[in-house]
């Protein structure tokens, strides 16, 4: 018998649908977008900053997470930054770099006034042996950005030079990540692997305890050179990770910033006389990552893996057929992000034609004709792993009634955020909630995710062609090119449902109105550099 589109998975997200749908009519508005708050501030006082989750190593050279940089913006700064219009400028850079005109050969000059937060001062050979960390440490979540890196010298105080192995476009906004952050050469020495527990780095706010599961304290540094522009005595970021707390906690001025606010949350907020609401869109994306030959972990080469999923890519093809984009952002979102199919934003440096996402509607029928194909035994039974918020549970209960119907039994794992990552990345899962804060340029959303032994390619996923997409979209600097070639890897990533592009966030903050001062970009980022509390 034919079925209606949704049929009974319909009837499965009646209750998630009738909690929501007084929000709907006015959810894809929010007042506009609003990226900073320009009132004066005063001198002193400790701004409490609450995280959806912990966040992972304080080490830049190993974090993986959102909530790891937003605490590094203020404590470890990079050679470049982004503002808010997403144009890269120089942060301990003096000037955007200098390239040769062959494209292997860049210069880059290091600011002379900067001390790292242990007095230790900042010249070209620190800058050099923090590239060099990022590109070999085992284990470096910055190795697969930094691999075109051959060498990294100081020519002379203030002066790095880098020859690089071919040309490389995105290497300057990776520089404006955590591949360009510098770590206290002495700091390094001293506590070694240990650095993650005592992070030195330039910022406007040292680092001073951290307390797994409960905060990490910052205070002002006296050192920075831009000090007299740092209003706050303390900073301290807390793991929260239930919104509905999060936002009780605003109210009650326990909390002054509340960071990555879900969408309800956010409705909630705007009635709130005392508090005040923060977006901008994101250059991120949000899926679902299927492990097909991730055996032996990040970095190792992959292998075959016994389940449907991984075996027959119809299979995948199939689960990804089972969603509906638009409705999950409906009813799990409030009607607030968009929907993804791919991992370039249409903020990105360079947004494919610059055309809105054409996604494929939902198809159960053909999942189901597409299981048969593949002649696996249905239902098909996966393990999606979600981080323990009640959002990521709602996602998950929506993409379970979904599959149902086309022939797949998903079970339900709820895993705290920091053992999820170390699961997955060790390959112990069929499938989990995946999700990237985003990159100006697509190679920062591409590269590490999909190249075969990626830095952080959790899914296994291993296409010769797919890497020689990747390649050339580093080489090729002519816009137009670039855009074809991005075309191309997006239609072939997508062709191989390994990472399933399901939603793209915006970034959502609440603040109380006491404070201003704050800085949140296309990033995602809370920038707590210049604020404090209204005069």
């Amino acid at each position: 018998m034919r079925r209606t589109p949704l049929g009974t998975a319909a009837v499965a997200l009646t209750v998630l649908l009738t909690g929501c749908a007084s929000l709907q009519s006015s959810a894809t508005e929010v007042g506009g977008v609003r990226m900073t708050d320009d009132r004066p501030v005063r001198d002193g006082g400790t701004l409490t900053v609450a995280l959806n989750s912990d966040p992972d190593k304080l080490d830049p050279s190993l974090a993986q997470t959102l909530v790891g940089r937003t605490v590094f913006a203020g404590m470890c700064e990079k050679l470049y930054d982004i503002d808010q219009d997403g144009t890269i400028v120089p942060q301990l850079a003096t000037a955007l770099p200098d390239v040769s005109a062959d494209g292997l050969t860049v210069t880059v000059r290091v600011r002379r006034d900067a001390r790292f937060s242990d007095g230790t001062r900042l010249d070209a050979r620190a800058v050099v042996g923090s590239l060099l960390r990022h590109r070999d440490l085992p284990g470096s979540a910055r190795a697969t950005e930094l691999a075109p890196l051959e060498r990294a010298e100081a020519t002379g105080p203030d002066t790095v030079r880098i020859t690089l192995k071919q040309p490389y476009v995105p290497l300057t906004g990776v520089l404006a990540d955590r591949s360009g952050m510098v770590m206290s050469p002495a700091a390094l020495r001293k506590y070694g692997k240990d650095f993650t527990n005592h992070p030195s780095c330039v910022g406007p706010f040292r680092f001073v305890e951290r307390v797994g599961g409960d905060r990490i304290v910052l205070r002002k540094d006296p050192r920075y050179y831009d000090a007299d522009r740092v209003h706050l005595d303390r900073v301290i970021y807390r793991p929260i990770p239930d919104g509905t707390v999060r936002l009780a906690n605003l109210r009650s001025g326990d909390i002054q910033v509340g960071d990555q606010m879900a969408p309800v949350d956010v409705r909630g907020a705007l009635t709130e006389p005392k508090l005040q609401v923060f977006n901008s869109p994101s250059l991120g994306y949000q899926g679902i990552g299927l492990n097909v030959g991730n055996v032996k972990g990040l970095g190792e080469k992959p292998g075959p893996i016994g389940t449907p999923l991984a075996r027959d890519v119809r299979v995948r093809e199939a689960f990804a057929l089972s969603l509906d984009r638009e409705l999950i952002n409906k009813v799990v979102f409030q009607g607030m992000y968009e929907p993804a199919c791919g991992p370039i934003s249409p903020g990105s440096a360079i947004a494919p034609g610059a055309r809105p996402e054409q996604c494929p509607k939902r198809d159960a029928e053909r999942a189901r004709r597409l299981l048969a194909e593949a002649g696996v035994k249905t239902p098909v039974r996966m393990e999606l792993k979600v981080s323990t918020t009640p959002e990521s549970g709602r996602l998950g209960q929506v993409v379970q009634a979904m599959a149902k119907e086309a022939g797949f039994a998903v079970t339900l794992r709820p895993t705290e955020y920091a053992t999820l990552l170390e699961e997955t990345d060790n390959g112990a899962y069929d499938a989990f909630t995946s999700g990237w804060s985003g990159r100006l340029d697509p190679d920062g959303n591409i590269a590490s995710f999909l190249r075969t032994q990626g830095a952080m390619n959790a899914y296994g996923l291993s296409d010769p062609r797919i890497d020689e997409l990747i390649a050339r979209g580093r080489t090729e600097s002519d816009p137009g090119e670039r855009a074809e070639i991005y075309e191309e890897l997006t239609r072939r990533v997508n062709a191989e449902h390994a990472l399933v592009y399901v939603y793209r966030q915006k970034n959502y903050a609440v603040a109380g109105r006491t404070v201003a001062g704050l800085r949140i970009y296309g990033d995602g980022l809370v920038r707590v550099s210049t604020a404090g509390y209204v005069r």
